[in-house]
């Protein structure tokens, strides 16, 4: 949905809020940013119609697709986009003392109400060379922005990325939690992670503050501090718990929970699995689902798994179910998980056997234990019987892959294409100011992505299209899509009279992103050896790419 909207009006930057990190200000930037503004307000070029575009040159983590987040954040720093006193005095006392008083005048009145914004949608998959925003506007403005946007999209790129790979590999029938706050890096880190895991394809999280600010489902239960810390049921001092249904009430629990753990230890199906269980670890779990038996999920390997965890907790969850209740499940944090969790399903089934049961057999196992892509594909070759997967440090912290390295370049000033060149071809910039689509074929699948000039007809529908590789000569195919998708969309129109698109909520963009995802042919998603996805540009531009190339690369002479 749009709306027809000036953002340049004090009504429209009203409407969306400012970045969700207060640190997010004008001065969150490179000294250089304000070195090149002074510059070009020295030379009279401050005001120069400039257009960038910000893309990514290479996918992460060995894979051929990247999912671009970040947007939003970038959106609301440019509605509030305004330097204070304070940050004027600091960029004053930063910069030599011959700096002109003039420009600090000339940053005082700055804001981004002549900046232009069209920007792939957040969720959306994305590929190499393929501007993700295109920024218009002053250029000494819009270089203020470079650092910051840069910043607020290469992070959220990489770790939704991240996020949307481990679920590939999980499964959609897997529940994921990420629980990585405590070892992501800082507090912004791990918000932003906790936002971005779950637009990514996660369900839940542990950080209860991302929980507050994005409506993101929590999920947590209890630490092996809590169970080493009881010593024996005696502890327990009020042992009573009410029916589900309110009708009666058990005086003893603990009670319970013993005559069912005898009744486990001589069961015809179970006997011989265990003799005596830690009873600290039986008064930890009874104590805990005294306090929350409506959800009552135990970490079960804190002295031993089959021989006192899974009996204990099995023992508090069959006396919760005489009470009316359903326990949730057991979380295994160590050893062989894929073994455990098939013999504690084999426990769970012979329990409903045994005991008439309906559905105890599916009693959920979550597994944790610095889960990352490598050992969940493990776990799927060697079979396993977990329904939930805890994920936090390889995540977060984006173990495989430091950074997405996201650029952002000069493609247009003054309506004159410029080019970036290099000896390495990878970092030579697409110039002009350009419009891309995304074509699909008849199956459904995207086929390639193409940029255009600006002024070019778009593709249609049945009509045949020649797609060129941007810097190789031979590799070129003819294209006839099914449909056309046109890319970049205004975010952002400044004070022009365009239309605005709205920055939709997070859920909508989580299901944006598995939308997406679930658009793409198998063979480009795969773990080992994806199939590269075409990128290409129409052949007008080819030539006029390798026109200005000649024209800027300088002629060597031989002597």
């Amino acid at each position: 949905m749009a709306e027809n909207i000036p953002n340049g009006s004090p009504e429209s930057v009203n409407i969306i809020d400012g970045p969700t990190n207060p640190m997010v200000t004008p001065i969150l930037t490179d000294l250089y940013q304000f070195t090149m503004a002074y510059a070009y307000w020295k030379a009279g070029k401050h005001n120069e119609r400039a257009v960038f575009d910000l893309y990514f040159r290479r996918n992460p983590f060995g894979g051929e697709y990247t999912i671009f987040a970040g947007l939003e954040e970038c959106i609301k720093f440019i509605a509030s986009f305004k330097l204070s006193e304070d940050e004027i005095a600091f960029i004053r006392s930063s910069l030599p003392p011959s700096c002109e008083d003039g420009f600090y005048e000339y940053l005082r009145g700055l804001d981004c109400s002549d900046i232009e914004i069209y920007s792939v949608s957040e969720g959306s998959v994305v590929f190499p060379k393929v501007p993700l925003m295109r920024i218009e506007g002053p250029i000494a403005v819009v270089q203020l922005l470079e650092t910051p946007f840069v910043n607020l999209t290469n992070y959220a790129s990489l770790v939704t990325t991240n996020a949307a790979r481990h679920r590939f590999v999980a499964g959609r029938s897997k529940m994921l939690l990420e629980f990585g706050l405590r070892r992501a890096q800082g507090p912004d880190g791990g918000i932003s992670a906790s936002k971005y895991c779950y637009m990514g394809g996660f369900d839940a999280t542990s950080n209860v503050a991302a929980g507050k600010l994005f409506g993101i489902p929590l999920r947590g239960t209890h630490s092996h501090a809590f169970v080493s810390s009881f010593l024996s049921p005696d502890e327990i001092i009020d042992k009573s718990l009410q029916h589900h249904d309110g009708s009666t009430v058990c005086e003893d629990f603990v009670s319970l929970v013993q005559t069912w753990l005898n009744k486990l230890k001589w069961s015809h199906l179970l006997g011989g699995i265990f003799s005596e269980t830690n009873q600290s670890e039986l008064a930890a779990f009874a104590s805990y689902a005294l306090a929350f038996p409506g959800s009552f999920l135990a970490l079960v390997d804190t002295y031993d798994v089959m021989r006192s965890g899974l009996p204990n907790f099995c023992a508090v969850a069959l006396a919760l179910n005489d009470l009316g209740y359903k326990a949730i499940g057991i979380r295994l944090d160590s050893g062989d998980l894929a073994y455990q969790s098939c013999e504690a399903r084999k426990f769970f089934c012979a329990i409903e056997k045994e005991f008439g049961l309906l559905g105890f057999g599916k009693t959920s196992i979550t597994a944790s234990n610095d889960l990352n892509e490598e050992t969940l594909d493990a776990l799927n070759k060697q079979g396993h019987e977990v329904d939930a997967f805890g994920i936090g440090t390889h995540l977060v912290t984006c173990y495989a892959q430091a950074a997405l390295g996201v650029v952002f370049k000069l493609v247009e000033i003054n309506n004159q294409p410029r080019i970036k060149l290099s000896e390495d071809v990878s970092k030579v910039s697409i110039p002009c100011k350009k419009r891309c689509y995304r074509l699909y074929g008849k199956e459904g699948y995207p086929l390639v992505d193409i940029m255009t000039g600006e002024n070019e007809p778009s593709p249609k529908v049945g009509e045949r299209i020649l797609c060129r590789h941007p810097f190789s000569e031979s590799k070129r195919a003819y294209v006839v899509p099914q449909r056309v998708e046109e890319l970049l969309m205004c975010f952002w129109p400044g004070n022009s009279v365009k239309i605005r698109e709205d920055l939709p909520p997070l859920k909508e963009i989580r299901e944006r992103c598995i939308e997406q995802l679930d658009q793409m042919r198998p063979d480009h998603m795969r773990r080992l050896n994806p199939t590269p996805y075409k990128v290409s540009v129409s052949a007008k531009l080819y030539d006029f790419i390798h026109f200005l190339w000649l024209n800027e690369a300088p002629v060597g002479e031989l002597q």
